[in-house]
């Protein structure tokens, strides 16, 4: 079943992509609509899966995490999946994406030194069903969110599948 989502539903979202801490009726105030509405809405959108979570955005290079690389993979057919389940586990993983192309598997992990990325992709490419790692490391930060900028565009484009 399709379910269409409103511009309302819309201006909600990016309003949390701003501040997923503003309360209901900071929102609604901005929007011009009831409280109640507002949380109706959230509700909505969570039951829907389009909100997942609300988690805050860390600095990680001010944890001491300034290296982040980026690592394609290539596995054994059959064993795929096992691979991928395998680097989400990692603690220094942020990203495990299953593409096409010259690797089975992207992976993105931050690391405090090259020691730590250096025991991770010796640890990675030893795994049994791995036949080769390679390695970029990010020189500089151009852009990085996990947003899209909703506000960008028709709300007819928003349709959940």
């Amino acid at each position: 079943m399709l379910e269409k989502l409103d511009s309302l539903d819309i201006k909600i979202l990016v309003e949390l992509q701003e501040d997923a801490r503003k309360s209901l009726r900071e929102i609604a105030e901005k929007l011009g609509v009831a409280e109640g509405t507002v949380y109706n809405r959230i509700n909505k959108l969570r039951k829907l899966g389009v909100l997942e979570k609300f988690i805050p955005i860390i600095d990680y290079s001010k944890l001491g995490f300034d290296l982040t690389a980026i690592i394609g993979i290539t596995a054994e057919g059959g064993h795929l999946v096992e691979v991928e389940e395998l680097l989400a586990k990692e603690p220094n993983v942020t990203a495990v994406y299953d593409v096409t192309g010259e690797f089975d598997v992207i992976t993105v992990a931050r690391f405090r030194s090259r020691s730590e990325l250096n025991a991770f992709i010796k640890r990675i490419a030893s795994l049994e069903h791995v036949k080769r790692t390679y390695t970029m490391l990010v020189l500089n930060v151009v852009k990085e969110t996990h947003s899209i900028d909703l506000s960008k565009f028709d709300e007819s484009e928003f349709v959940k599948r």
